[in-house]
């Protein structure tokens, strides 16, 4: 591991994944959240399916050299599912994945009403995914949404069961406070991953901040599809209003800008 913070930015699609590796980014981050907003244009409940994601994954793989942290869901079903999910995740190039400890159809870790399957299912969940990876360099994260409905001390315990089932990294799912965040990191024997939502359930902080509290990467999944949203929806109700983009176009890439960006 890397002694500094890994940042990583949660892309909705290739265009993205290749500003963010432009920008210096070291990995990207495919999330369920923003594939579902991008491609659906419906919220992150489990609608995806786990080949609409591996399509998803393949094409981000394939449009930048940075390595692609992907989405598994909860494996998209049982420990038969899993193998399948993970063998297909990595055919695509996949660098890491996740798998997390909801039921189906689960929903994003930061809404309210989730529901978790027993520890036992998902450690077995993750020995799936364990026996079924070829390339051993290929990271296993095991996220649980356990600190919301059986409280932090649950949390960390599913935590060490899952890491014991052969998971490499440890993401426990939405503290609410720095304390909470700190306690995960000294409890856990693991790389953590701490998960950034705007007007989510966890604070704010800086990636300085959050190395300070013990975590290793740190994801925003939902940033870019905001920014993308909010740009979109004021060019529109321009383009509606006035009938032109002509007042837009300071805020716009030109056209041989985009065309260099996309390696015309």
């Amino acid at each position: 591991l890397a002694p500094e913070i890994l940042v990583i930015p949660g892309v909705p699609d290739p265009l993205c994944a290749r500003i963010a590796e432009l920008e210096g980014f070291k990995a990207v981050f495919l999330s369920g959240y923003a594939s579902s907003a991008a491609y659906l244009g419906a919220p992150d409940v489990g609608l995806m399916t786990m080949t609409e994601m591996v399509d998803c994954a393949r094409r981000i793989v394939n449009a930048v050299d940075i390595p692609v942290f992907v989405d598994g869901d909860n494996g998209h079903g049982n420990t038969t599912n899993v193998t399948r999910t993970m063998r297909e995740f990595e055919n695509a190039g996949a660098a890491a994945i996740f798998f997390e400890d909801q039921v189906s159809p689960k929903r994003c870790g930061h809404m309210s009403g989730k529901q978790i399957v027993s520890e036992e299912e998902m450690a077995a969940k993750l020995k799936a995914a364990v026996d079924a990876r070829r390339d051993q360099d290929m990271i296993i994260m095991a996220r649980t949404d356990a600190l919301a409905i059986e409280g932090m001390d649950r949390a960390i315990e599913r935590m060490h069961a899952y890491l014991a089932a052969g998971a490499d990294m440890s993401f426990v799912e939405a503290p609410a406070t720095p304390d909470e965040m700190r306690h995960i990191t000294s409890t856990i024997p693991a790389p953590n991953m701490a998960n950034m939502v705007p007007g989510g359930r966890s604070p704010a902080l800086s990636a300085a901040k959050l190395e300070q509290l013990g975590f290793a990467c740190v994801a925003h999944p939902t940033a870019l599809s905001y920014v993308i949203a909010r740009a979109a929806r004021e060019l529109l109700h321009e383009l509606h209003d006035t009938g032109s983009t002509i007042e837009a176009e300071p805020r716009m890439m030109r056209f041989d800008e985009f065309n260099q960006l996309l390696r015309l």
